[in-house]
């Protein structure tokens, strides 16, 4: 059985454990995915494998996937739930076909259940003025601003953010970021987000990190957990009697927005949000419709008003 077995529950058929175990192998090390969605993945494999009782792989055939879409239905899984567990196996499926397990491909032509997507929430840039205009000396709050800053003015992920080392941050203020897949991006670092990361470093010394070549560490002299980062944004939103509710995803939501509104350069925005597709950067056209219909009203031609 090989490392990654304890991702794996005991009760599946050994075959189809064996073939789970070393997929997830590959989705981590050749793929470089991140824990959470290997585990996402081989839970959804996982629960097809054991609704449908299968002994070895070779079983799934167009007839088991749709049984399996039919199962996930019954047990009350939303279309977006259905989706995923679809998608974790259609990945699956090509990675059984490369290594001549399955003969063909069992989830081709079959679509997942439609969902609809909600949009992305962003913040005013007033609000996020009034967020980020915090004048205090304690240095925990120096520290959190330092954090909010960055992750606002370069579009950061969460993991991204807890994940950034002191030799990420180049003297001509830059952020070297790994993103998704092990993807590396180059970011600018804006005037007042390279200011309060400045004004963090220069203090960072004095919580005791030099075990850890974390930019952003707890009190307890260990980076800074995702759920740390969270509470924090929290309390920083209570503070600044912002009445709505804030998490670090709508922080980079709201960078994506105002850039694109400033810009309306899509390909930069995804660039800089590290998106590989710009299908998932183009959500960001439809977030603000009377920005898009103003711009439409001043720039085409037979739309402008006439002078009198």
């Amino acid at each position: 059985m090989s490392a990654s077995a304890a991702d794996t529950p005991a009760s599946l058929a050994p075959d189809c454990e064996h073939w789970l175990n070393k997929f997830i192998d590959y989705l981590r090390y050749e793929r470089g995915l991140s824990d959470h969605t290997i585990k996402n993945y081989a839970r959804q494999l996982e629960q097809i494998a054991l609704s449908l009782e299968l002994t070895s792989w070779q079983q799934l055939d167009q007839a088991a996937v749709k049984k399996a879409v039919a199962i996930a239905r019954k047990q009350n899984l939303g279309a977006r739930s259905t989706a995923l567990r679809l998608s974790a196996l259609r990945t699956f499926c090509k990675y059984l076909l490369r290594h001549q397990i399955i003969d063909i491909d069992p989830v081709e032509g079959i679509s997942a259940p439609k969902a609809e997507k909600p949009l992305p929430k962003q913040m005013s840039v007033d609000d996020m003025s009034a967020l980020l205009n915090e004048s205090d000396d304690e240095e925990i709050v120096i520290r959190d601003q330092a954090m909010f800053e960055l992750m606002y003015g370069c579009g950061l992920r969460l993991s991204e953010l807890t994940s950034l080392e002191l030799k990420h941050i180049t003297s001509d203020r830059q952020l070297r970021v790994t993103g998704k897949g092990n993807k590396q991006r180059l970011l600018p670092i804006g005037r007042k987000a390279w200011k309060a990361l400045q004004r963090w470093l220069a203090i960072r010394s004095h919580w005791g990190a030099g075990l850890d070549d974390a930019v952003f560490i707890s009190r307890q002299k260990r980076r800074i957990s995702n759920r740390q980062v969270g509470n924090r944004l929290t309390e920083m939103a209570r503070r600044q009697t912002l009445n709505q509710r804030i998490n670090p995803h709508k922080l980079r939501h709201s960078f994506a927005t105002h850039v694109l509104e400033s810009s309306s350069d899509l390909r930069a925005v995804q660039e800089l949000l590290g998106h590989a597709n710009l299908s998932t950067t183009q959500v960001y056209t439809h977030l603000d419709f009377q920005h898009l219909a103003k711009v439409y009203d001043t720039a085409h031609p037979r739309a402008r008003k006439k002078k009198d």
